[in-house]
């Protein structure tokens, strides 16, 4: 069982930067793949970004050169460094990790980007 906790969410002015982190307890391991996703109501989860065990990372073209994913091992904490937040930046974002057919979610942190 792995349990995935989010914070670091909040309001920010467009231009601003938030730091969002997603602990992960339980059975997780180092080498898992661990995502960020963003709903915003009323949409389906969209995918921002991931990183690998070995510390590859992906994105979504919408947050190329604005956000940055990283993973502390020791703490089990994955990050989300989001810079020149736009206002269609606001959602709740998710961490995520699946093993096999298992999908975890963590219970989602606000963030509200203001024009």
């Amino acid at each position: 069982q792995v349990q995935l906790e989010e914070s670091g969410g909040g309001e920010v002015q467009a231009g601003g930067s938030l730091r969002l982190s997603c602990a992960a307890s339980g059975s997780i391991s180092s080498r898992e793949t661990i995502s960020w996703y963003l709903q915003i109501p009323g949409q389906q989860r969209e995918f921002i970004a991931s990183i690998t065990g070995s510390l590859t990372t992906g994105y979504a073209d919408s947050v190329k050169g604005r956000f940055t994913i990283s993973r502390d091992n020791a703490k089990n904490t994955v990050y989300l460094q989001m810079n020149s937040l736009k206002p269609e930046d606001s959602a709740v974002y998710y961490c995520y990790t699946q093993r096999g057919r298992e999908r975890y979610w963590g219970q989602g942190t606000h963030v509200t980007v203001s024009s």
